[in-house]
This record gives C-alpha cells, structure tokens and sequence, in this order.
C-alpha cells in the first residue's frame, strides 16, 4: 500500500510552531517531490487547457476543437491562486459556455476578464486612475466599518488624520455610512 500526500504548506515550518506533528512528517515524507504553482509554470497552461478539454468534451458530450488566441493570452496572463483546480474549473466554465466549437474570452470566468478584453480599460492619467482607486477603497471600507474612522484608517493603515484629509479631498460624508446601516437594518424583516 502506497499513500500519497500533497500539501501547499511547508510542513518543515510548521513542525518548528509545534503546528503538525513531527514524527507523521517523517512518516509521509518517504519520497518528496515539489511541484511549483501553476503561476511559475505558465508554459504548461495550454497543455492543461487542452487536456481538460477532452475531458469535458467527453463528460458532456461536446465537440470543442480549439480556443481563441484571446483566451489563450487570458490563461496565461492570470496568476491562478487557486492552481490547477482553478484552471480545470474554468475550462468547465467555458466549456459549458461555449456555443460553438471555439472557447471564446467571453466564456471565461469574469475574474480573469482584463480591461482589455472585456473593453473596460479605464482612460486618463495614472493619478486620476490611482485616486478613483483610493476613493473606492476608503468607501467599502467605510461601509464596513460602518462609518467608524479610526477603524477604516487602521484597516487602511494609515492615520486617522490622513484619513480626514482624503475624505475632505473625496467629498466623502462618514455619517451617510452610518445613516445607510440604520435604514437598511430598519427594512430587515423581523423573525
């Protein structure tokens, strides 16, 4: 009997935080092999791609022959936090989508949708860009402090005056934040 064992952790580490047990490590840790995150090895994504295409075209009966040069440059211009279970979940995805024999940009998930292919590219200078940025930033975070701001500027680790300046810059109103929770905790339905 053969166990095989993957993990994205380093155990090493974790047994010196007394957080995974070292005699088990020594038990699993027969014949180690490392494979890099599918963001170091973007060379390997069309292959992949293909393969889970087959697979799919087989699962759900489909004639899928290629993808676009445009979801090719997509696939390869993401970084994949979640690996290759990510990448064969999209091709699910597109898959599923697709209403031709071609997985199309537009069949991929939103999340690897760029400004450019999806025609969103924002226009002006990088500092009108940065502070559209900013303002956003600060107004989520306000909702999620519900107004509080010595809590959004801790979470935005800044000062609680720089905070003050940028929303005097924004034209931003705090209250409203607080205003916002109360009535939308006033129209929650009663259980």
């Amino acid at each position: 009997m053969r166990i095989v064992c993957a993990t994205n952790r380093n155990l090493e580490e974790l047994i010196e935080k007394n957080q995974f047990r070292e005699d088990l490590f020594y038990r699993i840790n027969v014949f180690p092999l490392y494979v890099p995150p599918l963001r170091e090895r973007i060379n390997d994504i069309p292959g992949l791609a293909d393969q889970f295409i087959a697979k799919f075209n087989k699962n759900n009966h489909k004639k899928i022959k290629r993808i676009s040069s445009s979801a090719i440059d997509m696939l390869m211009v993401y970084h994949w936090p979640g690996n290759i279970r990510e990448l064969e979940n999209c091709m699910e995805r597109a898959c599923i989508l697709s209403v031709d024999s071609v997985i199309r940009s537009s069949s991929l998930p939103p999340t690897l949708q760029t400004a450019i292919s999806s025609k969103t590219k924002s226009s002006g200078t990088l500092e009108a860009m940065v502070e559209r940025v900013e303002k956003q930033m600060i107004l989520e975070t306000l909702l999620s402090t519900k107004g509080n701001l010595l809590k959004a500027a801790e979470l935005l680790g800044i000062t609680e005056r720089i905070m003050g300046l940028r929303i005097k810059k924004y034209e931003i109103d705090p209250k409203r934040f607080k205003k916002a929770l109360k009535s939308a905790e006033g129209q929650l339905p009663e259980s």
